[in-house]
């Protein structure tokens, strides 16, 4: 009976599975892309950070030369005026770095003093990363009143090898400090 009424009503056909496409397996080949694509990918996100990092190393030398610049203004700029335009005395001071920072290890520092407004030569004192000062010039004379400060920082950029530098130049006057 049951067979009657399933072939009544489909005749003679029969049930069907319903229809399914034949699953294939991907092919090796297929699969070898798929790696590349990926590994391409990965190793593209890998340098990109890479050169990320780089940038902010950058970064932190340009601002570590900068901070180099400002501590030693600061510290030249403390010293009484007769210190000042005493060359020995400057390169006593520069024989320390200005700060604690690292970066000190691989920069040049140059400080150059000289009379303002008229200069009558200049006091040029250079550091190397090294830690030795040497006195390149002297002024004749830096005067009484007001001297100019110079103080530049030179180094080889980590990112590039390029040279770079940092530099302030402040005037300081023969005052009393309260």
């Amino acid at each position: 009976m049951l067979n009657a009424v399933f072939y009544g009503e489909y005749g003679n056909r029969g049930m069907k599975q319903p229809y399914q496409p034949h699953i294939r397996g991907t092919t090796l080949p297929e699969t070898m892309v798929g790696l590349l694509l990926l590994a391409t990918f990965f190793a593209s996100i890998f340098e990109l950070n890479a050169v990320c990092l780089r940038y902010i190393d950058a970064t932190k030398e340009s601002v570590a030369a900068l901070q180099n610049v400002q501590d030693r203004a600061e510290m030249l700029r403390n010293l009484a005026f007769t210190d000042l335009t005493n060359a020995a005395t400057v390169q006593a001071l520069m024989v320390n770095p200005p700060n604690a920072a690292p970066f000190a290890q691989k920069a040049t520092e140059t400080v150059k003093i000289s009379a303002f407004p008229s200069p009558n030569g200049v006091t040029q004192l250079t550091r190397t990363p090294a830690g030795t000062v040497t006195t390149d010039s002297t002024a004749t004379d830096l005067g009484r009143q007001l001297v100019k400060v110079d103080v530049s920082v030179a180094w080889k950029m980590t990112l590039g090898g390029r040279s770079r530098s940092e530099q302030t130049t402040t005037i300081i006057s023969n005052g009393s400090k309260k």
